[in-house]
């Protein structure tokens, strides 16, 4: 019987150096970096070097403005009022959204998710053909001498609509998930449905809804576009920090515009930190 040769072993695999250069890795970190730096990095330095090129005194004077500070206290304004209302909206209508089957519930979603799709300026046109002196509802807000497009609720009506969906989004998948079983046994035990949100449901969403309170918050005292269109920009009654900036930038008061970017900066860096620890907080509840 004819032996049957046997096959050449496989020659050893080249392993590759421990030293070796990943160059692909390496040029997408570097690819990053450098887009980082150009759109973030580089802006964020000039603003804060152009709101101190005078000095501490030139900044300090940009924020003794009347206009500033009025700028600041009507974005406060707008930010009290249209946090807390969109945050009970989010909570109802997420609540509704995950607890309750009723007809129309994708269109709903749909609506809510509106503002995502839309152009804050395309918001702020469709308020104005609203509420306009020329608008569906203008003759009647005229005859009761009530005035929203230039004004203060124009400005709520535009900001309370581009951050309609944050609070909604941030809670709705947390409470799919957390489903109905500890609901439907704090009802067995006795207790109604107020009690069953502030005991039971709102304390296992609340890292999610202060989330989303945070983003519109943020989104409320940066909104430019909408809020350009409904308010006129009027100096010292209807406009807000981000008007300012522009307004400020196209007179040529450079420090001032400068100085309340750079205010706006800082609230955007202060929103991330809190996003950032709220993300931590939310993954250690998980666990």
């Amino acid at each position: 019987m004819a032996s049957t040769p046997l096959s050449p072993p496989n020659p050893p695999q080249s392993l590759p150096p421990k030293n070796r250069v990943d160059w692909v890795k390496l040029a997408l970190i570097l690819g990053v970096a450098a887009y980082l730096l150009l759109v973030l990095v580089i802006p964020l330095l000039n603003v804060i070097y152009q709101a101190l090129a005078g000095g501490f005194p030139g900044f300090w004077a940009a924020l003794q403005e009347s206009d500033f500070q009025k700028a600041v206290l009507l974005t406060l304004l707008i930010a009290v009022i249209v946090v807390p209302l969109n945050t009970v909206f989010g909570l109802c209508a997420a609540w509704a959204l995950t607890r309750r089957n009723f007809p129309g519930r994708a269109f709903l979603l749909s609506v809510i998710d509106l503002p995502f799709s839309v152009p804050s300026v395309v918001a702020g046109l469709m308020l104005v053909l609203l509420y306009g002196r020329e608008g569906w509802f203008g003759p009647l807000l005229q005859a009761w001498d009530v005035k929203i497009i230039f004004a203060v609720p124009g400005i709520v009506l535009a900001s309370a609509f581009v951050t309609m969906p944050f609070v909604v989004r941030e809670v709705l998948p947390v409470l799919e998930d957390l489903g109905k079983d500890q609901e439907e046994a704090a009802r067995t035990l006795g207790a109604n449905e107020w009690q069953i949100f502030w005991r039971v449901t709102l304390p296992s969403i609340r890292w999610s809804v202060m989330y989303g309170v945070i983003l519109t918050n943020a989104r409320t005292m940066g909104e430019f576009g909408a809020v350009a269109v409904v308010s006129g920009s009027i100096v010292g009654k209807t406009q807000t920090l981000p008007l300012y900036v522009e307004e400020a930038y196209k007179q040529y008061q450079t420090q001032a515009s400068y100085t309340a970017a750079l205010l706006l900066a800082c609230l955007a860096l202060v929103t991330l930190v809190l996003k950032t620890v709220l993300e931590r907080q939310t993954q250690t509840g998980d666990e």
